[in-house]
């Protein structure tokens, strides 16, 4: 069962529900996974996004922060979630499709201001976050999975506007990139965006603060979808919806797609 899978931090799902049903209906991806939704899960617009074919959802919500949904034209059942370092956010919830595979999504805490755990607790709590997913990875080797959704790490110097510059930035310092290769080798993840798009650089971010996103440019690529290396192989045709960005009202993520013949 071929499919296509996408996954956007969309900052608000009920503020951005017309963009939410504008991409489903211009792009049609048969899954989406959607991030910081921002809404307890009855009060997502499910039926703006049935209108538009999408009848299934596995979510957990959160009033006014974090969130996680994955929405789907094809069945899903739910996969269940995990309270990664105990912080009692909705940032994981997993879906199974009907041909087995499972799909994880994840908001990973974005860790504030001050790359040091000493002085800034939500550091802290995001490399404890990456810690607890390379442990279960380590003690429940994936199979059959793809693992979506934002990371909040650019890991390759070529994922970020500037690497020299954002080196004690969070989201590209080396003690972040560090614990998300951890991750990574944890459960054998191949990141399929960088298998299609192995060279160049790549955002899938931009900050509000910039007057003009697109002439500064200054990205960072945020957004992941990897797979477990049975699957891997089966992944194709990855890309980074970059006009989402100039998007009346937009998020400041764009979606991140990837297709798999399975």
């Amino acid at each position: 069962m071929p499919f296509t899978l996408a996954t956007w931090n969309i900052n608000s799902v009920r503020l951005r529900a017309d963009l939410v049903s504008r991409l489903l209906a211009e792009e049609a991806p048969d899954v989406l996974c959607l991030q910081e939704c921002k809404s307890p899960v009855d009060k997502i617009p499910l039926d703006v996004f049935a209108a538009r074919g999408y009848t299934h959802l596995v979510a957990r919500g959160q009033k006014g922060y974090n969130g996680v949904a994955i929405l789907s034209k094809i069945p899903i059942v739910d996969a269940g979630d995990r309270d990664f370092a105990r912080l009692g956010h909705a940032r994981h919830v997993a879906a199974t499709l009907e041909n087995g595979v499972t799909v994880h999504n994840f908001y990973v805490p974005a860790g504030g201001d001050e790359p040091d755990r000493e002085r800034n607790e939500k550091f802290g709590q995001k490399l404890d976050y990456l810690s607890e997913m390379r442990d279960w990875f380590h003690e429940e080797a994936p199979q059959k999975s793809v693992l979506v959704g934002d990371l909040n790490i650019a890991p390759r110097e070529d994922d970020v506007w500037d690497h020299k510059k954002l080196l004690k930035v969070v989201s590209h310092t080396p003690v972040e990139v560090e614990a998300l290769g951890e991750v990574q080798d944890a459960g054998k993840w191949v990141d399929i965006t960088r298998k299609d798009i192995p060279e160049g650089n790549l955002y899938s971010w931009w900050s509000y603060r910039s007057a003009d996103w697109d002439a500064a440019d200054k990205g960072r690529r945020l957004d992941h979808v990897w797979a477990t290396p049975d699957i891997a192989n089966a992944g194709h045709s990855s890309r980074i919806l970059r006009p989402m960005r100039g998007w009346e009202k937009p998020s400041d993520h764009v979606p991140v797609f990837a297709s798999f013949d399975l």
